[in-house]
């Protein structure tokens, strides 16, 4: 019962994810910064916006449902770390795996839009309520080419287990070059998800304020801002564990180092993908998403059959 405990709210739980969220954010700002030729934030800045927050007043608007309001973003934040424990980090195996985790990974990661969504919806603003709309107009354009990208490689694999397409691949490393266009689609999906620049639509300061966190402050905003943090750092966990699963024979020590690189790698990735292209209107969100990455996610995946036949 202590093990687990401590599992959960200290490693690789809580704690951990949190602190790796608040790193992975400055690492993000810091990398987005210096391509646009600007200086960036100090290191400790993600953590002096949290504890700035957490020291201010919970404001409810006055016409907002209360309950769903403050429920939100611990909903959120639970969601994201009960997906992240289904991760493989230092081995071939993640701490709670099973046959289906993958499944119910990519249910969790959809649970933190939908809190967007209602959250902003039932702040009852203006501002709120167009950035929720947006938020779950989006949600319809990446989840497909997301879940394809990841779905075709575990159909190559034959498991929808994480710990076992971890496997898979690691001693069949020819079937990593076969989802290298998954990967990128992946994470083109990951940015729509993460709502980032190209795809921060959602947000859009200079249109909707701050989208459906616009009514959120103090410590609830705080949780919503980590939640964020902590969902950079399992999708790009995610897609470490699917398209880059190296080193899982190296021991613990080295297989964790090996495991923060990748995710610094794909975070590198997010932030370059971003610094390059200009934020796109909804209208072009989505027929970027359902007219080109979508059949291309699912070329990827007719392509993993075939292979998954040849194979055989």
């Amino acid at each position: 019962m202590t093990e687990a405990l401590f599992n959960i709210f200290v490693f690789p739980g809580f704690l951990f994810v949190a602190a790796f969220g608040l790193t992975a954010e400055y690492i993000d700002r810091k990398l987005y910064a210096l391509m646009q030729n600007r200086v960036g934030p100090p290191w400790f800045q993600p953590l002096a916006d949290f504890i700035k927050l957490s020291a201010k007043e919970d404001v409810v608007p006055q016409n907002a449902d209360t309950l769903v309001f403050k429920m939100m973003p611990i909903i959120a934040m639970t969601s994201i770390l009960t997906a992240f424990l289904y991760m493989p980090m230092w081995g071939s195996k993640a701490l709670f795996a099973f046959k289906g985790d993958l499944v119910v990974v990519i249910y969790l990661l959809t649970v933190p839009t939908l809190t967007y969504f209602l959250g902003g919806w039932y702040s009852r603003s203006i501002y709120s309520m167009i950035g929720a709309a947006r938020s779950l107009t989006q949600l319809f354009a990446y989840e497909i080419p997301l879940f394809l990208s990841i779905l075709a490689p575990a159909m190559l694999a034959d498991t929808w287990s994480l710990s076992e397409m971890s496997v898979y691949f690691n001693t069949h490393p020819w079937a990593i070059l076969c989802n290298l266009l998954g990967f990128v689609i992946a994470i083109i999906a990951l940015l729509g998800k993460l709502e980032k620049v190209p795809f921060d639509i959602p947000e859009a300061e200079t249109e909707i304020v701050a989208g459906a966190f616009t009514e959120y402050s103090g410590r609830l905003l705080a949780i919503f801002r980590l939640a964020i943090d902590m969902e950079l750092v399992v999708g790009a966990s995610l897609l470490a564990a699917v398209f880059l699963p190296f080193g899982l024979n190296y021991g613990p020590a080295a297989g964790f180092a090996l495991y923060i690189v990748k995710v610094l790698f794909v975070i590198g990735l997010i932030s370059l993908a971003r610094t390059i292209v200009a934020r796109l209107r909804i209208d072009q969100m989505i027929n970027f998403c359902w007219k080109v990455i979508a059949p291309l996610a699912f070329l990827q995946f007719i392509a993993d059959l075939i292979i998954k036949g040849a194979t055989r």
